[in-house]
């Protein structure tokens, strides 16, 4: 894990998002307090959820709870991203 200074990070922000990107975990601190933790994102496209669900019985309630709560989320985020 490597330390960087909130400073460093955005002078050589491109370059921490490639070691981000190789696995590595950047912690950045300003004066000298622990700030912030930038780490690679986790690598999937939900085959391990899909594979749990289809190997337990999923009743229509809960189909229709998590259609629900992504049409909430997909709404949340597009008025975040587009609001001025």
């Amino acid at each position: 894990m490597r330390t960087m200074t909130a400073t460093e990070v955005s002078r050589n922000f491109a370059s921490v998002l490639d070691r981000a990107e190789h696995g590595e975990t950047i912690v950045i601190t300003r004066g000298g307090r622990r700030l912030a933790t930038l780490a690679p994102a986790p690598a999937g496209n939900g085959a391990a959820i899909r594979g749990f669900l289809a190997s337990h019985r999923v009743d229509d309630d809960f189909v229709d709870d998590v259609a629900s709560a992504r049409e909430g989320i997909t709404d949340e985020m597009s008025a975040t991203w587009h609001d001025g």
